[in-house]
Parts: C-alpha cells; sequence; structure tokens
C-alpha cells in the first residue's frame, strides 16, 4: 500500500511544503517598523490557538506533503511552554524540519532547550550592532541579551541567519560591517527590503534601503559576490570570496517575481490560514475547528484555500497594507 503523502498542490503546481506558524501576536520588543510605541491590542486568550489545535493542524498538513515548519511570533519564546510543544511537533510523522524565528531576547536562556526539542535554525532579527541605536529601533534596551542569544547558539552548533531589515539613514553605515560577520563564522546575514506593512507603511517610501544598493556597498568593501545555488526560499545567496558564511538578499520591492517562487502557507495566532504575506484576508481554520469540523472537511478546506493562493501574491509596489508583522509572524 503506497502511503506517500498526497501532495500539497496549487492551482499553478507549486507543491506546497512550508508552514508558517505564529504562536503569539505578542512581544517583547516595540520595533518601529513593527509596532507602535503603545502596543497593539492583543488578542483574547480564548482567540489564540491552543497548542493540541496547532498540533492537530500540522498533523493534517503533514499528511498532506507540508515537512518544513517554521514558529514565529510576535516573540515566540515568550509563550509559556513553547519548548516543550515544539518537542511534540518534532515527533509527529512527516515532519523533516523545525526552525523558528526570533528577536533572541530570551535566546540565551532557551538555546540548549531549542536545539534538545529538534530545532535545526534560528532566523534572529537584528538590525544594528550598536548598542544604543538597538535600544532606539527596539525601543527595549536588550542588545547584549541578543548578543548573548545568538553567541551561545552558534556554540551549540544551530544554525544562524540573522535578518536585517534594511532602512536608508538608520543602518546604511553598518551594511558592511554585518558583512564582516560572515567572512569567518558559518552563519547567513539576510537583508530585507522594508515592506509598505503596519507601521513601516507609515514610516514612507524614503526610509527604504534597496538591495541594489547594499550589494554595491558589500562588493565596493571586499569585491565581486559569488553567487550561492539556494533553494526556494525568498533570498538570493551569495558569499564573499573565500569566507565561511553566507549573505542573502530579500527583494520584494525591487523583485516583483519575488512571490512566484513562493512554496508556504500561514498559519496566525489566532488560527487564520493565510495564503499570502501581504494579503488581508484569510481562512479561520480555527473557526472550522471549534466547530466541530472533522480531519477530512479540514483537509479539504486546506485543499480548496490552497487552490486560491494567487501566482504572484499582491502587488506591493506603491501598495500599502494595514496587516501587522508582529501578528503574521514575516
Amino acid at each position: 500500500m503506497d502511503t506517500t503523502p498526497q501532495k500539497l498542490t496549487d492551482s499553478f503546481g507549486r507543491h506546497i511544503r512550508y508552514l508558517r506558524i505564529s504562536i503569539t501576536d505578542r512581544c517583547n520588543l516595540r520595533c518601529r517598523y513593527c509596532m507602535p510605541e503603545e502596543g497593539i491590542e492583543w488578542l483574547p486568550h480564548e482567540g489564540i490557538m491552543r497548542y493540541e489545535e496547532i498540533a492537530r493542524v500540522v498533523n493534517l498538513v503533514a499528511s498532506l506533503g507540508v515537512d518544513k515548519i517554521r514558529f514565529t511570533g510576535g516573540e515566540p519564546l515568550i509563550r509559556k511552554g513553547v519548548t516543550e510543544f515544539i518537542k511534540g511537533i518534532n515527533k509527529l510523522d512527516g515532519i523533516s524540519d523545525l526552525s523558528l524565528t526570533t528577536n533572541a531576547v530570551l535566546l540565551g536562556r532557551y538555546a540548549q532547550e531549542l536545539k534538545d526539542a529538534g530545532i535545526k535554525r534560528l532566523n534572529v532579527s537584528l538590525d544594528t550592532l550598536d548598542k544604543e541605536k538597538f535600544a532606539y529601533i527596539a525601543r527595549v534596551d536588550a542588545f547584549d541579551d541578543v548578543m548573548t542569544g545568538i553567541n551561545k547558539s552558534i556554540e551549540l552548533g544551530l544554525g544562524i541567519k540573522i535578518n536585517v531589515v534594511a532602512i536608508s539613514g538608520f543602518n546604511e553605515a553598518e551594511v558592511c560591517d554585518f558583512a564582516r560577520h560572515t567572512l569567518d563564522k558559518d552563519i547567513e546575514v539576510r537583508f530585507i527590503e522594508l515592506m509598505p506593512m503596519g507601521c513601516a507603511a507609515r514610516l514612507g517610501d524614503g526610509n527604504a534601503l534597496r538591495i541594489n544598493r547594499i550589494k554595491s556597498l558589500i562588493e565596493s568593501e571586499f569585491g565581486s559576490l559569488e553567487k550561492v545555488p539556494y533553494g526556494l526560499g525568498p533570498a538570493k545567496v551569495y558569499r564573499i570570496k573565500s569566507a565561511t558564511g553566507r549573505i542573502g538578499f530579500i527583494d520584494p520591492m525591487t523583485e516583483h517575481s519575488f512571490c512566484r517562487r513562493c512554496n508556504r502557507i500561514r498559519l496566525t495566532a489566532n488560527g487564520q490560514l493565510k495564503l499570502c504575506l501581504f494579503s488581508e484576508e484569510g481562512i479561520d481554520l480555527l473557526g472550522y475547528i471549534r466547530k466541530g469540523a472533522d480531519d477530512d472537511e479540514l483537509k479539504q478546506i486546506i485543499r480548496n484555500a490552497v487552490m486560491q493562493k494567487p501566482k504572484e501574491g499582491i502587488h506591493i509596489s506603491g501598495r500599502t497594507s494595514n496587516s501587522q508583522m508582529s501578528r503574521i509572524g514575516g
């Protein structure tokens, strides 16, 4: 009997094998491009998916061929019991790759537990290497905690990607400093164009630092970058000649075919299945779950939803979105 999972495929033939799960909308930072200083109205406790509800969805999508899971937030490490939950997900059939996105404030405390739970890679959000500038952009003085968490994770052998949101006039002068860290460290520094979502939309296009400018700055310091073969993710990956680590560029505002490679779907903390990062629409999986839908019904709902996934997402050039990144998880 063939027990191979049936592929979850959209109407353009893309195999959807990657689920990003926001396990909380709460965060312990107030980054200026992500969240207002006063915070946002948190989702009510009863409106957040319980761990067992998330695990049920993961089990269902795994049966449809999804094998890669990333946990996000808000900040996932502030949710109680997160490492035990991840350990349970790691035991589910069909899941072969677990990773987590974090601001690293609590990473020093949890790095070993995360590795033991099955996390293989961490994406760490870090927009500056300057302590004072960190306190400005994040509105919290936690730079030392972040660096402690990153260094401990590297020591433990966890894969590390540093996500740098590129902001003109803020971290442009640090581009080469970030790139220099890849010379002797097995990490990937990824520069991400500022996207017009939520608070970032109100900053205006003048704050955006384009990838071609970033690449030019790096090459003027280190010479031509070497292209590195990479998978289906959004990053275009390069390496400084003879460097240990890698440099990635994510350019949704410059490269309008950005979404065509997308093989992922997202589950928000309140149980909305989102097919596109830039869409404000979602399918209320949690509502179906709590109304008693059985597994077959839920799988069909997921299949039907994925068939509606757009080829190129929403064209975001010249467009803004009210969606809060803190609730989607990136």
